[in-house]
């Protein structure tokens, strides 16, 4: 075996296990974290998107304006972007298709 498909096979080795190991923590951390919540997956993740900023309290009617608002902004850019995509899609050209008999 030549130096080269064994460094390769030692270097995957040393990945796959670094790899193993994070997911090792990864489910750790998440474990824990549903049991302190008592085993509710909505609560977890309401809890995280809180803590980044995903989902904020909406005090008066004002913030809450002023978040539908946003959300429409963004719809209607779509919209725009969208729709003349989708026109020049359906008004391609015609071509005729032979048909032998």
């Amino acid at each position: 075996m030549s130096t080269s498909t064994t460094s390769k096979k030692v270097t995957t080795r040393i990945i796959l296990a670094f790899a193993g190991l994070i997911m090792l923590w990864v489910s750790a951390a998440f474990i824990g974290d549903l049991i302190e919540v008592n085993w509710q997956v909505g609560e977890l993740m309401r809890q995280y998107m809180v803590a980044t900023g995903m989902m904020k309290s909406i005090y008066t009617s004002v913030d809450y304006y002023t978040h539908i608002k946003g959300i429409e902004y963004l719809i209607c850019v779509a919209f725009f972007v969208i729709f003349p995509v989708f026109v020049k899609y359906i008004n391609k050209e015609k071509k005729p298709v032979p048909v032998k008999p």
